[in-house]
């Protein structure tokens, strides 16, 4: 049998050999491990409990700042206040106290800026790793009334992106690929990519979807667009028709997916949440009173099937990409 490629888990094999490897039933597990939901959720009465889990892979700086938002994003996209996070960093021997401090200094800033405490975690010094590997895991609360999943979309919901498609990866690869790409691009457009790091939380925007009567939510994380797009569709048992020329990137994105010949649908999003909510409904105005850029994409169909329609009309099936493009590019590109 062939190995599983680097990225994520293919959704056959998380079927077949994960998701039926569960524990015990509880009556508390409102929502457990299941294609295309990134939190669990625990009744405990006053409050639904939100839990979710991440590691940082894709990136070798800003670690602190990508962990603390990158957990706290999957608790948001369901309605959730994020409260605490716990962390597992793994550090490479060599590593000194200066690097960990360095460390603890950012995301300690990062999640004040949340209001999010650091509740613990686990530091070790280990041969294992050859870089700094961080896993996150996310708390949060929210009212029952409040909760949102990926699968609760329905036919004829309008589709909503805020912000932009591939923003996480453009800040990504501007900063790791910074030796390849200087020679290539305007110094302003590098600068607009990096910055793009400091949009990438979506805890306003899921916060406020929610109350405002989204259906679904899911932040747009690895796999880009066209992931989130076939994990709501698979969750929700619903068709989507996405259309092209509504789907806003950021010009550096633009030019540094040009550049590196990658396609900015599969890159990953970090930053943008992918909504789903009735015609009419105030999510949009709400997100757009709160200054967050929303954009309606496309609408949720009653017949199944993914479908990007065209710029001039045209029709292709959406497909979840093999893996992200960013790991393409920095095999392909790293020096």
């Amino acid at each position: 049998m062939w190995p599983v490629k680097i990225g994520k888990i293919p959704a056959q094999i998380l079927e077949r050999t994960i998701l039926p490897l569960t524990g015990s039933r509880r009556s508390e597990v409102l929502v457990g491990p299941r294609f295309g939901e990134d939190c669990a959720v625990l009744d405990l009465k006053d409050n639904l409990l939100v839990l979710s889990t991440d590691p940082i892979t894709g990136a070798t700086k800003d670690l602190g700042h990508l962990a603390v938002h990158i957990s706290c994003n999957d608790v948001a996209a369901t309605g959730a206040e994020p409260v605490g996070l716990l962390f597992s960093l793994l550090l490479p021997p060599g590593t000194g106290e200066e690097s960990i401090r360095g460390l603890m200094e950012e995301i300690h800033q990062t999640a004040q800026a949340l209001e999010v405490a650091v509740l613990g975690g686990h530091t070790e010094i280990t041969p294992v790793v050859t870089q700094v590997v961080i896993t996150s895991t996310a708390i949060g609360k929210v009212r029952g009334e409040h909760l949102v999943t990926s699968s609760g979309a329905q036919a004829g919901d309008d589709i909503i992106l805020t912000k932009s498609a591939g923003l996480e990866g453009t800040a990504i690869l501007a900063q790791e690929l910074a030796a390849y790409l200087t020679p290539l691009l305007p110094p302003a457009t590098l600068r607009a990519a990096r910055a793009l790091s400091e949009k990438i939380s979506v805890v306003p925007e899921g916060i406020i979807a929610a109350r405002a009567g989204a259906t679904a939510m899911h932040d747009v994380t690895e796999g880009g667009l066209r992931g989130a797009l076939v994990e709501v569709a698979t969750a929700s048992q619903v068709g989507l028709e996405i259309w092209e020329k509504n789907i806003p990137y950021a010009p550096a994105t633009l030019a540094i997916c040009r550049q590196l010949k990658i396609d900015p649908l599969s890159l990953i999003s970090s930053g943008a949440m992918l909504i789903t909510a009735p015609p009419g409904c105030p999510v949009l105005g709400s997100l757009r009173d709160a200054a967050i850029p929303a954009t309606i994409i496309g609408k949720v169909t009653s017949q199944p099937g993914l479908i990007l329609r065209g710029k001039k009309g045209e029709k292709e099936p959406i497909t979840a990409p093999e893996r992200d493009e960013l790991y393409r590019a920095l095999e392909e590109y790293g020096l």
